[in-house]
């Protein structure tokens, strides 16, 4: 694959050891050229001639959040988390999350923030809105599938009046 149409900023010299980073998701500057890529591109099966899907799969939740911190907006970002998750659904691995992580925390704070917002007569759509969110985030939250920040769950916290947090 030519990765030149992407990389039209790059010479000669730069396109070619670039080329060799996509190809190696363990190099340092992997992550750094794969958000470059995964911005400009919109054809997986030229993403899945430079790396595996198993690769995409392993490395996509790293992409992803250096990608947030490059940008908090990405229509390109939320297409290829799309992908993501269909590659998951194709393979059955819906249960690959990230290390050290407990999915019982994650659904346990889903349950509670779902409670305090129903009990408020809140939708989701509305704590979206006073949380600075989007509906689909606060969905993933709720149903234990999105990892947040320490902020962002004592944002919710404020607005739904949750003082204390039982996590297990």
């Amino acid at each position: 694959m030519n990765i030149s149409k992407y990389f039209w900023d790059l010479n000669e010299k730069a396109l070619k050891e670039t080329y060799g980073i996509l190809r190696n998701p363990r190099h340092p500057r992997f992550i750094t050229r794969m958000v470059t890529f995964l911005s400009r591109c919109d054809k997986p099966k030229e993403l899945f001639s430079l790396i595996s899907e198993n690769d995409f799969i392993e490395t996509w939740p790293e992409i992803r959040a250096y990608w947030v911190k490059l940008t908090r907006e990405s229509d390109f970002r939320d297409w290829w988390e799309t992908i993501y998750e269909q590659i998951l659904d194709k393979y059955k691995m819906k249960e690959i999350r990230p290390k050290g992580k407990s999915p019982v925390l994650f659904i346990n704070v889903g349950r509670l923030i779902r409670s305090a917002r129903i009990q408020k007569g809140l939708s989701q759509k509305e704590l979206a809105l006073r949380a600075g969110m989007k509906q689909p985030d606060i969905s993933k939250i709720e149903e234990g599938k999105k990892n947040i920040t320490i902020q962002t769950l004592a944002s919710l916290c404020k607005i739904l009046e949750i003082r204390k947090l039982e996590l297990w």
